[in-house]
């Protein structure tokens, strides 16, 4: 027991006189941008009732000459990102990182001449999705040593969305005998709380005392699904339609602009299909929860000031 009580005495001595040793950097401050290539494509949800395909009909607007699965990630886009860290040793540090992300434009759902209505009437446009998010980063940071102005790091950390939404533009063109209608539509999907994942690897590189330049390659993988869901505007010809029936869009009512998304549902649900009986469109419809992906590789470029 004696010997067992020294040896931790002598680690804890040796351990003290180490950090003593040790550069302490305390707070520092990361601005950078970065571009992220999206990962782990998945399927699209369905867009309002459609399957996420791109369909080519023939002049017929019956026949279907061709469809192929629209699928990708959200991941890809562009990112700013303002991060305080504070350096435990010259080995450990802590980092919290501020970012603002927005995705590109990801085609959902895409229709090429299909016949909607006798007439006839046919339908061709497409639906676009892009996700903009507030999230925050903290991470724990491994420094492995500088050499000649260079010091690679590691770091891992959580991804926290603290604000953001799917929106869904949706243009389409009515093609009939009197001539043509172009609609638009816009959704608003907001997300569920979720947590994801990052990897990184970096170095920095001194221009001062005080001033680095630094670059980073980061993974990072997450989901979220959808909360609710409610249309933001629609026209036809520029001219609002939101909540007035129309040839084209027959319901306009409350819940047709507003969804709840759900687990599932069921005979309670206030849901056409499941519960057509007791369907009330004056409140929001429930439908099935939907997820998609935000996973990308992405390369960071900034500036640090050490305090």
């Amino acid at each position: 027991m004696k010997k067992q009580l020294f040896l931790l005495g002598f680690a804890l001595c040796t351990m003290t006189m180490v950090a003593q040793t040790e550069k302490n950097e305390s707070w520092y401050f990361k601005l950078g941008g970065s571009y992220f290539m999206q990962t782990a494509a998945t399927e699209f949800p369905v867009v309002s009732g459609q399957l996420p395909n791109t369909d080519v009909y023939a002049a017929n607007g019956t026949t279907l000459l061709s469809r192929e699965t629209n699928h990708g990630s959200f991941g890809e886009g562009f990112r700013t990102g303002l991060t305080a860290g504070y350096r435990v040793s010259s080995r450990l540090g802590f980092e919290m990182g501020l970012n603002y992300f927005k995705s590109s434009n990801k085609t959902m759902v895409e229709t090429v001449n299909r016949l909607v209505a006798p007439g006839p009437v046919f339908a061709t446009g497409k639906a676009q999705g892009k996700i903009t998010a507030f999230d925050l980063a903290p991470a724990v940071v491994l420094f492995l040593g500088e050499s000649n102005g260079f010091e690679p790091y590691t770091k891992v950390g959580v991804i926290v969305p603290v604000h953001g939404d799917l929106t869904i533009e949706t243009n389409r063109v009515y093609t009939t005998p009197a001539g043509t209608v172009n609609s638009y539509s816009k959704e608003k999907v907001l997300p569920n709380p979720t947590v994801g994942f990052m990897a990184v690897v970096g170095t920095s590189y001194k221009l001062g005392k005080n001033i680095s330049v630094y670059g980073e390659l980061e993974y990072r993988n997450f989901t979220v699904h959808g909360k609710s869901k409610e249309t933001k505007a629609y026209t036809e010809n520029g001219v609002d339609k939101l909540t007035v029936p129309t040839s084209f869009r027959p319901d306009a009512s409350y819940s047709v602009n507003h969804v709840n998304y759900v687990e599932q549902i069921n005979s309670t649900s206030n849901n056409r299909t499941t519960n057509s009986a007791g369907f009330d469109n004056t409140k929001a419809s429930d439908d099935i929860s939907s997820y998609v992906g935000i996973s990308g590789l992405g390369l960071t470029l900034g500036l640090k000031y050490s305090l």
